[in-house]
């Protein structure tokens, strides 16, 4: 290595299916708001890309309090899809992502087919939107899971939205570790057309007030996040990455607890080219910031320079 390569920092550059990022690092959907919410505590033009919370046809009220309580090592929630509806975010939330700086990727949930098409076309004709991600994968809500955890279903619907949508917004299928075959999700999602899948959302939980010796969330049950699901979650994206995205060619975006670089760098050895922070923006909106000084360092220390050679290359010899 010469002196002039060793002094140039890594380049955390990665391209997910021709959207190139200047790093991997994004929010996760549903922990950040529409669009400005942490501007006050956070450099969000620092970015690889801004995820929005879901975005459903109609306004949704969401579920009863409580709707979020903390476990150790994590957080359960069940917001159950509360937003203002694609047309209040078309004419109110667009404007201000406008003026974010990353890539945006907007978040789209429905109940039916023809609620995801129609919600995601006009997310898609906005020039700001480069990417839709589909959740089809939420828990908290009574019909959430009925796409995510149905094949043929999920390509139907995958196939469907990409036909209604702009071919330059590239289309990202979220998929639910809740699922008893995630593999065979993920092939049915890129059967049907997507052309990136991100993984995982968060794992259907329960927690209880023993005293009252009732739920602690009013719906009963709730998705967990948070370090506690990040081994699992690091398991997951390998083995879709290893068993049918690489050969495939369909980039991953890797979630699930990250609150450090060795949590990312576990991911990107996985195989996941983007990386997506949720609950640890509660502690800490800088945390993206953060991630990517360490990756930066990690890179050096292991003679990389470059991210994207470093993803997927975990050694799983015997």
């Amino acid at each position: 290595m010469s002196e002039s390569t060793a002094n140039v920092a890594p380049d955390l550059a990665v391209d997910l299916a021709g959207l190139s990022l200047a790093n991997p690092m994004m929010t996760a959907s549903g922990t950040c708001g529409y669009a400005n919410e942490y501007a006050d505590f956070a450099d969000l033009s620092q970015l690889g890309a801004f995820v929005t919370k879901s975005i459903t046809r109609e306004v949704r009220p969401g579920n009863e309090a409580y709707r979020i309580v903390e476990t150790r090592a994590g957080m359960l929630n069940a917001i159950g899809l509360a937003n203002v509806g694609l047309d209040v975010f078309l004419e109110q939330k667009i404007p201000l992502l406008e003026k974010l700086g990353p890539p945006i990727i907007v978040n789209v949930a429905g109940h039916s087919v023809d609620d995801y098409t129609h919600t995601a076309a006009a997310v898609a004709q906005q020039s700001i939107v480069q990417a839709v991600e589909l959740n089809v994968s939420c828990p908290n809500v009574s019909d959430g899971l009925t796409f995510g955890t149905n094949p043929g279903l999920l390509r139907e619907l995958v196939h469907e939205v990409r036909q209604a949508m702009e071919d330059r917004v590239k289309l990202i299928v979220k998929l639910s570790p809740n699922a008893s075959d995630i593999v065979g999700t993920a092939e049915a999602a890129i059967d049907g057309g997507a052309q990136m899948l991100s993984l995982t959302n968060t794992f259907t939980a329960m927690a209880i007030d023993v005293n009252k010796r009732r739920p602690r969330l009013a719906n009963g049950t709730g998705g967990l996040s948070g370090p506690a699901i990040r081994p699992i979650a690091v398991y997951l994206t390998h083995l879709v990455y290893s068993s049918v995205a690489k050969d495939a060619g369909v980039p991953l975006i890797g979630m699930g607890g990250i609150q450090n670089w060795r949590d990312a760098a576990e991911f990107v050895l996985a195989g996941a080219s983007g990386l997506a922070v949720g609950t640890a923006l509660f502690i800490d909106p800088a945390t993206p910031q953060r991630v990517c000084n360490g990756l930066r360092d990690w890179l050096t220390s292991i003679g990389c320079h470059k991210l994207q050679d470093a993803i997927g290359t975990l050694d799983v010899s015997k």
